[in-house]
C-alpha cells in the first residue's frame, strides 16, 4: 500500500519573508513619488521664475494715471510691496520702527551766592556743552544786593542734555527745585514730513501741467494752484523747521536767586465758580462804593464854596433890583 508523501509547511517563516519584500516594495515607490513631486515643483518654480523674468525684461511699466497719483499720494501711502498687509507681500518682512522725537524742557531753580557769577558761568556751561542762551533776564538792587534773581533760558543739544543739567544743579549752587517734561511728537513730526512730500510733488506735478496748459484761462488756473500749494509748502517747512530745533535742543530755564531772595511760588489757578465770581462782584461794588464816597467827598468842599457863592450873588442881585427906582409913566400926547 502506497502512502502520499506529506509536505511541512512553515507558516511562520513564509509570513516573515513576505513583510519584507512588502516593505521593499512599498520603499521603491514612496521614493519614486517623492521624485517626481519634486521634479514637478521644481518644473513649476523655474516656469514661475521665467515668467517673472520676461515680464521684467518686457519693460512693462505703469500706466500715466497710476503714476500720478501715486506722486500725489502722500508718503504714508506709498509703502513698501513686501511691507505686512500690502497686497501681494509675504507678510514675513518686519517694519523698521521710527526714531522717536521728543521734546525735553525742564525748570531748575537755584540759590546762588553771586547772581550775575552764576548766570555767566550758567552760560559757559552750556555753550561748553554746544548750547547757548536763549533769553537772560536780571533783577537787582544796588541797595540790596544779595536780593538779586535772575531768569535764564537755555537751549542745550538733546544728547549732552542730562549731563549738562546736572552740573548747572551742583556747580551753581544748592538746588531748590527741579521739574523735567518730556513731550514724545513723533508722530506730529511724521505729518509734517509727509505733508512737505506731498505738497512738494504736487507742485512739480502742476509746474509739469504749466508747461503743457494751452489758454490763458488754464495757465491762471494752475498758476493759482500752485501759489496755494507753495504757500501751503511754506508753512508745512517753518513747522518743519520748528520741530527739528526743538527736538534738537532741549529747553532749561534756570531760576538764580541771591542769598536773600525769596523763591517765586507760581500757584495753579483754580477754576471759576459761583462762590467766586459772588465774590469778586462783591468786592467789584464795594469798591466801586468806595470811589465814589471818596470822590464825592473830594468835591464836597468846593461845591460849597460854589454854593455859598451862588447864593450871595442871588440875594445881591434881588436887593439890587429892589432899590432900582422905579420909571414914571409917560405923559400922554395933545
Amino acid at each position: 500500500m502506497t502512502h502520499p508523501r506529506t509536505r511541512r509547511v512553515f507558516p511562520a517563516g513564509r509570513t516573515w519573508h513576505g513583510a519584507i519584500a512588502s516593505l521593499t516594495i512599498g520603499s521603491v515607490l514612496l521614493g519614486g513619488g517623492m521624485f517626481l513631486a519634486g521634479c514637478s515643483a521644481a518644473s513649476s518654480s523655474s516656469a514661475g521664475s521665467s515668467d517673472s523674468a520676461a515680464k521684467a525684461a518686457s519693460g512693462q511699466a505703469p500706466s500715466a494715471p497710476q503714476a500720478v497719483a501715486s506722486a500725489l499720494a502722500p508718503a504714508d501711502a506709498r509703502a513698501a510691496p513686501n511691507a505686512p498687509g500690502a497686497p501681494g507681500g509675504t507678510g514675513t518682512t518686519a517694519r523698521l520702527a521710527l526714531a522717536s522725537s521728543i521734546i525735553y524742557t525742564a525748570q531748575l531753580t537755584v540759590r546762588a551766592g553771586n547772581v550775575s557769577s552764576a548766570a555767566a558761568q550758567a552760560a559757559q556751561i552750556a555753550e561748553s556743552a554746544g548750547g547757548y542762551v536763549s533769553s537772560e533776564t536780571t533783577s537787582a538792587n544796588p541797595d540790596h544786593p544779595s536780593e538779586a534773581t535772575a531768569s535764564v533760558q537755555l537751549k542745550i543739544p538733546v544728547a549732552s542734555y542730562s549731563g549738562t543739567l546736572g552740573q548747572l544743579a551742583s556747580r551753581l549752587g544748592s538746588q531748590l527745585s527741579l521739574q523735567q517734561q518730556a513731550q514724545d511728537v513723533t508722530q506730529q513730526v511724521a505729518d509734517v514730513n509727509s505733508q512737505v512730500t506731498s505738497d512738494e510733488a504736487a507742485i512739480a506735478q502742476l509746474r509739469a501741467l504749466l508747461s503743457h496748459a494751452g489758454s490763458v484761462g488754464d495757465l491762471l488756473s494752475v498758476q493759482n494752484q500752485i501759489n496755494n500749494e507753495e504757500s501751503s509748502l511754506e508753512s508745512m517747512q517753518a513747522q518743519q523747521r520748528v520741530l527739528s530745533h526743538e527736538t534738537t535742543y532741549a529747553t532749561v530755564t534756570l531760576t538764580l536767586l541771591g542769598p536773600k531772595a525769596k523763591p517765586l511760588v507760581h500757584h495753579p489757578k483754580a477754576a471759576p465758580t459761583l462762590a467766586g465770581g459772588l465774590g469778586a462782584g462783591w468786592h467789584a461794588l464795594r469798591v466801586t462804593v468806595s470811589w465814589t464816597l471818596a470822590f464825592l467827598g473830594a468835591i464836597a468842599p468846593f461845591a460849597a464854596i460854589v454854593a455859598i457863592a451862588g447864593y450871595v450873588i442871588y440875594r445881591g442881585r434881588r436887593w439890587l433890583i429892589r432899590r432900582r427906582p422905579t420909571a414914571r409913566p409917560a405923559a400922554p400926547e395933545s
